[in-house]
Order: structure tokens, then C-alpha cells, then sequence
């Protein structure tokens, strides 16, 4: 069980190490909660890698458990290590939504819906730098800068063979119809999404207009599944860091409304004819 060089995937295969020490205990979160005096919220957000776990928190564990295996506690406490460090992003100053990039940097497969502008993972670099210069009030031109650099750097996850990422993305049509930046801008943008959407690993399917209201309409949302635990999670995006649901309930709500959303729109060759049409029009 050694460390992982990624602090995310330490964080979370170290919660699956005290969750299954703790089930193997025969305790539950509430008791564990009681005999350590703190909140069960607590236990919980350890044991999905939702907080960072102190080498003094594995040592307190550890005894409350009962192990006694040294080379056990060795390996979790240098996992604890790893996930208190700090993800790539962080270098690149105060960027939004890190809660979302620590999830995204392990997940497997994201599914998510977009009502508004073309999904950041299948942005050019020109319509990205539009979307943040235009959208973050009072951004300087340093922060910006940054920004644009995370977003495209994450990118990479959707062109590397070793650890590709999976995408199932629903776009309301209007993120096709709004023009963001020009119409050049938006022509090279939907050439590199029609491009994109005829990769594997990638599914686009576009929500019609004719589709009237539809669940999406509360706003965005995705759904993101990992291969180290059968839990999904799903994030909610906000303005800087939105919310992030792992109970079972709100996983399978999302899920469920993801794949309406799915039956509601136009199938993937259709939806790159949809795209095909849009294109035509800012050539012209």
C-alpha cells in the first residue's frame, strides 16, 4: 500500500483503507465519532477522501480499531502524507472550483450537462480565454492568464492514451447559439467540438430547443465516476466552488436525470449534424 503520487487518489485510497478498518472493527461512524469526540460529518468526509487525515488522526484511528500491524499504519500514515499535499492547479494561485479539479484529476468517466457555453474539457483556447475574460468580474489580466492555463492543461486527460478520459456530454442548443468572443471564434470552436465528438472516448449529444422544458433546466451539473471505488460523485457549479453530493440518493437523482436528458436529445450523429448547420452559419 504505498503512496500515490497524486494527492487525490492518496486522500481517497487512504478513506477506503480506514473505512474497511473501521468496518472491520465492527463500529460504525457514529460510534467512532463518540469515542473520538468529533463529528461524524467528519468520519464520513475522511472516509471518502472529502478531508484531509492527519497522521495523527491514523495513529488515533488505528488504536480505536485495533490495528496492529506497524507496516499498516506505516502505509496509511504515508498516504496521509501524500493527500495533504497540494494538486498541480495550486500553483497557479487562488483558481476557482478546486474542489472540482481534485475529483476530476482521478475521475475515470464524466457525465455532465451544459446549458449555457461548450463544455470546458472541449474548449478552444480562444473561446476559453472569452469565457473567463467575460464572465469573472474584475478579473486581472495575471489571473486570467492563469485560469485559461489550468483549463487547458486539463485538458490532457482527454487526449492521453494511458489515463483517458471518458466524457458523455449533453450541450443545450444554446450553447451553440450563442456567439461567444465572434463568429470566428465560435466557427473554430464548433469545427473542434464536431471533431472531438467523433472520438471514442467522447459522446456529444445536443439538447434541442424542441425539447422545451426538460430537468436541466435547474442549471449545470456532472456526474463523475472513479475506478479505485464504486461511489460516484456529483458537483454542482457555482460562481467559485460549488457543492459536491456523494450520498447514494443524490448520485442516483443526478444519474437519472443525465440519462432523461440523454433520451431527450438529439443521438450523437445528429447532434454533429446540429453542429454542422451552426458552423455553416458563422462561415457565412
Amino acid at each position: 500500500m504505498a503512496a500515490n503520487n497524486n494527492p487525490t487518489v492518496a486522500g481517497r485510497r487512504l478513506g477506503a483503507e480506514l473505512r474497511r478498518f473501521r468496518r472491520n472493527s465492527g463500529m460504525t461512524g457514529t460510534q467512532v465519532a463518540e469515542r473520538l469526540l468529533i463529528s461524524q460529518a467528519k468520519v464520513s468526509h475522511m472516509e471518502t477522501g472529502r478531508r484531509a487525515v492527519s497522521p495523527r488522526d491514523v495513529r488515533d484511528l488505528c488504536m480505536l480499531y485495533g490495528v496492529t500491524d506497524q507496516h499498516a499504519v506505516d502505509s496509511l500514515t504515508a498516504l496521509a502524507r501524500e493527500s495533504s499535499r497540494q494538486g498541480w492547479w495550486h500553483s497557479y494561485g487562488n483558481i476557482p472550483h478546486s474542489t472540482y479539479l481534485d475529483l476530476e484529476a482521478v475521475a475515470t468517466s464524466v457525465r455532465t450537462y451544459e446549458p449555457m457555453v461548450i463544455s470546458d474539457l472541449l474548449q478552444t483556447p480562444a473561446y476559453a480565454a472569452t469565457v473567463i475574460e467575460e464572465t469573472i468580474p474584475l478579473v486581472t489580466v495575471e489571473q486570467a492568464a492563469a485560469r485559461l492555463k489550468v483549463r487547458l492543461r486539463r485538458q490532457y486527460r482527454v487526449y492521453d492514451l494511458a489515463r483517458r478520459l471518458h466524457l458523455w456530454v449533453v450541450l443545450d442548443e444554446s450553447a451553440l447559439r450563442r456567439v461567444v468572443g465572434s463568429p470566428e471564434i465560435m466557427r473554430e470552436q464548433l469545427e473542434h467540438l464536431h471533431a472531438l465528438s467523433t472520438e471514442p472516448h467522447i459522446t456529444v449529444e445536443v439538447l434541442p430547443y424542441s425539447a422545451g422544458a426538460h430537468p436541466g433546466l435547474a442549471g449545470q451539473f456532472s456526474v463523475l465516476e472513479f475506478s479505485d471505488t464504486r461511489e460516484a460523485v456529483v458537483y454542482l457549479e457555482k460562481f467559485t466552488n460549488g457543492p459536491c453530493l456523494a450520498k447514494t440518493s443524490d448520485v442516483q437523482q443526478y444519474s437519472e436525470t443525465h440519462a432523461r436528458l440523454r433520451a431527450l436529445a438529439l443521438a450523437p450523429d445528429q447532434s454533429r449534424h446540429l453542429i454542422t448547420d451552426a458552423i455553416k452559419l458563422y462561415t457565412s
